[in-house]
């Protein structure tokens, strides 16, 4: 595939799927290459947690808040979803999968950057998900 020149910038992004690899087992890409970016943001891992502190006990109302807290540190960076370009997902156990992945394409819509999720343990019991991601300008 080629990549798509951004409007008025000197960005390209090209969606990259190997043909001598398997497709994409779900809404990403398997690579994205980027050049002309004159900007990085590297996103730490974003929870489920309120601003003040409290964190729901819903994987559902946890990814929406994990995706809102991105797009804060997106914002704050004068970016948006679409200069994402890497994400990764964390989840305590696989039994929770169906409500972040509903959550992601509703907040991604056909956004599909590079994504790896991972199944494990989370630093605090409480949260069900943690987002993190790569933005590029």
């Amino acid at each position: 595939m080629f990549g798509v020149k951004q409007p008025g910038r000197n960005r390209c992004n090209a969606d990259l799927n190997a043909p001598d690899a398997h497709l994409p087992v779900a809404a990403y890409t398997q690579a994205i290459e980027v050049s002309g970016a004159t900007r990085t943001l590297y996103i730490s891992g974003q929870v489920g947690q309120r601003m003040d502190g409290t964190i729901p006990d819903d994987i559902v109302e946890q990814s929406r808040l994990a995706w809102q807290n991105l797009e804060a540190q997106l914002k704050a960076a004068a970016m948006t979803l679409d200069k994402l370009v890497k994400i990764t997902t964390l989840l305590p156990n696989q039994g929770g999968l169906a409500p972040p992945r509903e959550m992601r394409s509703k907040v991604l819509g056909d956004r599909k950057p590079a994504s790896t999720l991972i199944v494990g343990g989370l630093a605090n019991p409480a949260w069900k998900i943690e987002v993190e991601g790569i933005a590029v300008a």
